[in-house]
């Protein structure tokens, strides 16, 4: 399979997630990879949550996003200026946010958060060789919002 890849930077700010999700989904979508409608969808909902988990805690500045198809994973990383690194948990039941990385964790087989010199890097991958979650994925319309 041949590489793919993008790469863009948007600002710290609350529109980022959906610029990103946005541009990064068109460039994914077009991509000659034959990615089926499932894993565009997970990893739709995998660069929102991270792009907007970066955004609501990175310091300032502009946030990364790099999403890379090789072989048989699809990549996403999201790095920010803050050191502070993600810990994923359970959500509170009657909390309105703490699902994020939850998600992230559930949908994709590897997720990491790690130091970098100038702040930190989360990633996900998701094996293109393991059969996704039909149901939920199923349940996940590509929106634009």
């Amino acid at each position: 399979m041949e590489a793919h890849q993008l790469t863009l930077s948007v600002p710290a700010t609350p529109a980022a997630a959906t610029a990103a999700r946005h541009q990064a989904v068109d460039v994914i979508a077009g991509w000659d990879a034959g990615l089926s409608t499932e894993v565009v969808r997970t990893a739709e909902l995998v660069i929102s949550e991270l792009v907007t988990n970066a955004v609501q805690y990175a310091d300032t500045g502009s946030v990364s996003l790099a999403v890379r198809l090789d072989e048989d994973v699809l990549r996403i990383e999201v790095c920010d200026t803050s050191p502070v690194l993600p810990q994923p948990g359970l959500p509170d039941a009657d909390g309105e946010g703490g699902r994020g990385l939850f998600l992230v964790a559930a949908l994709s087989d590897r997720y990491r958060a790690e130091p970098t010199e100038s702040g930190k890097r989360c990633w996900a991958e998701i094996d293109l060789t393991t059969k996704p979650n039909q149901e939920f994925a199923h349940s996940l319309p590509l929106q634009r919002s």
